[in-house]
């Protein structure tokens, strides 16, 4: 039987009991086991961790802990730069796109009023999900850390925060997307495209009420036509303040 200690640093300590939080934690084992299968014994995803160094060298996620092992593991650095270290992480994707649970549809929501591609159904499956990550380049959001331990999830971030206007922050935050925001160019109801049409284009489509307006939008995807209604001004303060909460 061997034995490896593990320090967990920073935010990675959200997924650990607090007896364990903020020191050296023993981890005994009877066989030699990738550093990867041991991190997420203790409840901690991957796709949350940056470095891994074992006995202040760095790794990859398939080096087989070792009796005596002392091993730090980091999560995502936002501010500190690596880059001549050797990440345990896919590199990031040029153009960042979501997927995200069943739990999360008001976020996806937001996303989606924000500009951001947010694929979401409400009955997706699990191994769906997981699938759609490793076939389509998208970054999975979810409240559920089992679902980041698949194997063949490589990119996803935990949503720490149980309201959805503050988990916008969050990911805004945590992907540095504050200053990307493309306020109202996708469609709230499938996330596709939106693009400007002429008001002729649309009158036989919209209510009475609003034929009047000049500036229309509709989906390329589901054909779903937008305008700036009563509750237009409420949702772009909103996203402004998100905007504001991320960049502090």
């Amino acid at each position: 039987m061997g034995a490896a200690w593990f320090r967990f640093y920073a935010e990675l300590n959200d997924f650990l009991p607090a007896e364990s939080r903020g020191r050296p934690v023993e981890r005994r084992f009877d066989a030699p086991a990738s550093v990867k299968d041991c991190i997420e014994s203790f409840g901690v995803p991957h796709t949350e961790v940056e470095l891994v160094l074992v006995n202040g060298a760095p790794v990859d996620f398939t080096y087989r802990v070792r009796d005596a092992d002392a091993i730090s593991v980091y999560p995502v650095f936002e501010s500190l730069d690596v880059t001549p270290v050797p990440r345990v992480r896919a590199a990031p994707l040029r153009n960042l796109r979501f997927v995200l649970d069943v739990h999360l549809g008001r976020l996806a929501a937001y996303l989606r009023m924000a500009g951001f591609d947010a694929e979401y159904r409400n009955d997706a499956a699990d191994p769906e999900l997981a699938e759609t990550v490793a076939r389509g380049q998208r970054v999975l959001l979810t409240r559920d850390r089992y679902l980041l331990m698949r194997s063949n999830v490589d990119r996803g971030y935990f949503v720490r925060s149980n309201e959805p206007k503050r988990q916008l922050v969050e990911v805004l935050k945590r992907f540095e997307l504050a200053n990307s925001l493309r306020p109202f160019t996708r469609c709230m109801r499938c996330n596709g495209e939106l693009t400007e049409v002429s008001r002729e284009d649309v009158l036989e489509c919209v209510p009475p009420g609003v034929r009047e307006r000049r500036e229309f939008r509709r989906c390329a995807t589901c054909g779903q036509v937008y305008w700036e209604g009563t509750h237009h001004a409420r949702m772009r303060t909103m996203l402004e303040w998100a905007k504001d909460e991320a960049l502090r």
